[in-house]
């Protein structure tokens, strides 16, 4: 019986640590508008572009204009500007495949919205005078990576009031257009075409969130507020994100996660012995905040941008003591946070 109750005890405190770590949405409510803009605008006739953009115009006043002049790079839709006919016409003819292979894919998105209205509810808990935008699906360029604040290719981007999700970059690691040469060495290496599959989108879309509300300015940071600038970001993510296992939210594989919590002491003492802590040398300490195939001076076991991993170990280690909002966070000096953490890995 004394067992029994011990048990009983761990479980009910278990159960209210999580409840705790959980914010009650039971009255956040959303939903989000989604359109299917590839879809209408692979359906123009390509023998008459000029007919179908303008007629496509009234349904996308603001957005198909964006798309054609700077996602298409075709300049205005009007009648002096005859590129805009003609380029869409080749764009339809050479991307074909590529929607084809999207619509097999998306042609149903059910299990999407329900992750990113579930993603805009935890937004509006801790933000509830966010402004939710509309989602558009699209199939673009295969070379439209967008960078963001800092530098960082997005697959998807943003407008006013809207998010535009490229679906030709979520077509499975194994598509063939990943694997051609040509685009491994001009557009995305395999080691980041490994995420460009659908798991991914709703980790993709709030981390451009994120980056929109809170652009990152620490290139020029000692390293280790580097760190904590993206570890900062993951951290939001997770409180956005809560259901999704860290390797999406942090783009590593399992076996590169394992990696990293089984050597988090070895891998911050590495830093230290190397005297790279506080090193602002962009030549000496950029391999640590990119990705790569691993981290040069590490394994091969290692993940690329390992700074990711030790920034998050070390906001969650403050966040443990000082129970800060999100946004108190995001507003907290990295140099702060880092000697307020205590941060010692075993």
């Amino acid at each position: 019986m004394k067992y029994v109750l011990i048990l009983f005890i761990v479980a009910a405190f278990s159960s209210c640590s999580d409840s705790e770590s959980r914010p009650d949405l039971s009255n956040i409510h959303v939903r989000l508008q989604f359109h299917r803009f590839e879809d209408d605008f692979f359906t123009l006739d390509s023998n008459d572009t000029r007919t179908g953009l303008l007629e496509l115009t009234k349904k996308y006043p603001v957005f198909l204009p964006l798309f054609v002049t700077h996602v298409l790079g075709l300049g205005p839709v009007s009648d002096s500007n005859e590129l805009a006919y003609t380029g869409t016409r080749r764009f339809l003819h050479l991307n074909r495949p590529v929607y084809d292979q999207a619509h097999r894919l998306f042609k149903k998105i059910n299990n999407l919205e329900q992750d990113l209205e579930s993603g805009f509810r935890h937004l509006r808990y801790y933000y509830p005078q966010y402004k939710i935008p509309e989602i558009y699906t699209t199939v673009g360029p295969m070379d439209a990576l967008a960078p963001m604040s800092n530098q960082e290719p997005s697959p998807n981007f943003m407008g006013e009031n809207f998010i535009a999700i490229g679906l030709q970059f979520y077509l499975g690691k194994d598509f063939s257009i990943y694997n051609d040469p040509a685009f491994i060495s001009n557009i995305a290496p395999q080691y980041r075409s490994k995420r460009f599959s659908k798991e991914y989108i709703a980790t993709d879309v709030f981390r451009l969130v994120l980056d929109d509300m809170y652009p990152d300015s620490s290139n020029r940071l000692p390293l280790i507020e580097r760190f904590i600038e993206k570890g900062k970001r993951q951290y939001l993510l997770k409180k956005l994100l809560p259901e999704k296992p860290d390797t999406l939210l942090i783009g590593y594989t399992a076996e590169q996660l394992k990696w990293c919590h089984n050597n988090e002491r070895s891998i911050y003492n590495f830093f230290v012995q190397q005297r790279l802590l506080f090193e602002i040398d962009p030549a000496l300490t950029q391999n640590f905040t990119t990705e790569g195939p691993f981290t040069q001076g590490m394994p091969e076991t290692s993940p690329g941008n390992i700074g990711a991993f030790l920034g998050w170990q070390i906001v969650n280690s403050f966040m443990e003591k000082r129970k800060l909002s999100p946004d108190a966070l995001m507003k907290t000096q990295a140099g702060d946070i880092f000697s307020g953490s205590g941060y010692k890995p075993r």
